[in-house]
């Protein structure tokens, strides 16, 4: 089956940028560690290695999906790295502008 275009390069970049947001959401490990990111703020990536009992390794790869997604962010201090909640995106995923997507009067 040939796959068709879209015509519109930014309506694509946007779907696109959509689909890595959702898939990131869609997994609930990420999920649990973005909940863990909203109760404790900014938290150095030891810590919530502790806190969600899961290898440093394997918690790495899921930081790293939830921050090419935009869903997270990292800050650097020394040698720790302290991730918290990009709440301003995770808000807009929920906003009126997403909505708007898919309803024919915006």
């Amino acid at each position: 089956m040939k796959e068709i275009p879209l015509r519109d390069t930014s309506l694509e970049a946007t779907f696109i940028a959509y689909e890595a947001k959702f898939k990131a959401l869609a997994d609930q490990k990420r999920l649990h560690i973005m909940h863990l990111l909203c109760q404790h703020g900014s938290t150095c990536v030891c810590d919530l290695s502790e806190m969600i009992t899961m290898p440093q390794s394997k918690l790495s790869y899921h930081l790293k999906i939830l921050l090419d997604a935009g869903l997270i962010r990292k800050e650097t201090k020394g040698t720790w790295s302290y991730y918290e909640l990009n709440s301003e995106e995770v808000s807009h995923l929920l906003s009126e502008k997403l909505c708007c997507l898919f309803r024919p009067s915006c």
